[in-house]
């Protein structure tokens, strides 16, 4: 027959006769075969004695125990990792009671502490919006600033290349103005006209042939003559 066996409902174990199983069973796994001492180990651990009541009083086979607990049940051995063994709580004269009178102060304290660091977190949180704000700000302003760089850039390249233009351009007109100019000069109508009329006038005043420039000799007549044709020289060129 079975000393020990798991209850029809799965959450509990029956030890059916005690003496067999302290004798029998109680020596392989413990230093001793103490029935007394084995429950109390069960009820250390959690487990606690059902009591089965049929008819209104207790079992007639006292020899037959059933334990039970929470985490014992058949088919889930997992659950047996939680079962612990309870920590005794010893409590001395008064010292239970400095502790409950400790217990709101540190309360308070926790409290405060947790306000406080909230009111940094705030603080630290609305600072870093600002940061963000600044930091959306100044790239902005950046991007103006390239935008306006990249125009007057343009403008800079577009005024050299247009000087550099007018400079080739009024290199080769002005060589071409001279030149132009100086044959007018020379076929002009006026200085033609000029020139006879002071081939006649010297051809007048005297019958010897008179340069038209003035000589380094010593004055004579004809200085005069000489004089007029210079200015008339000097107005034509």
């Amino acid at each position: 027959t079975l000393v020990v066996f798991c209850a029809q409902s799965g959450s509990s174990f029956v030890i059916r006769n005690q003496a067999n199983f302290s004798r029998q069973l109680l020596p392989l796994y413990y230093k001793h075969n103490n029935m007394a001492s084995f429950i109390r180990q069960l009820n250390m651990y959690g487990f606690h004695k059902v009591v089965s009541i049929e008819g209104g009083g207790l079992k007639v086979d006292k020899d037959e125990m059933e334990f039970a607990h929470q985490f014992f049940l058949m088919g889930r051995p997992y659950l047996l990792e939680n079962i612990k063994r309870k920590i005794p709580t010893s409590k001395g004269a008064g010292g239970g009671g400095d502790l409950d009178g400790a217990r709101p102060n540190l309360v308070t304290k926790v409290l405060t502490d947790v306000k406080r660091m909230k009111e940094r977190q705030d603080s630290l949180n609305s600072q870093l919006l600002a940061i963000k704000r600044e930091n959306q700000v100044l790239w902005r302003e950046v991007a103006l600033l390239r935008q306006k760089h990249h125009k007057q850039q343009q403008i800079v390249n577009k005024l050299i290349q247009f000087l550099v233009t007018m400079v080739h351009s009024s290199r080769g007109q002005g060589l071409g103005l001279k030149r132009h100019y100086s044959l007018m000069l020379d076929n002009s109508p006026h200085r033609n006209r000029k020139l006879a009329k002071l081939e006649e006038t010297l051809a007048d005043n005297s019958a010897e042939p008179v340069s038209l420039f003035p000589t380094v000799r010593g004055l004579t007549s004809v200085e005069p003559v000489s004089l007029v044709s210079y200015r008339e020289r000097s107005d034509l060129s």
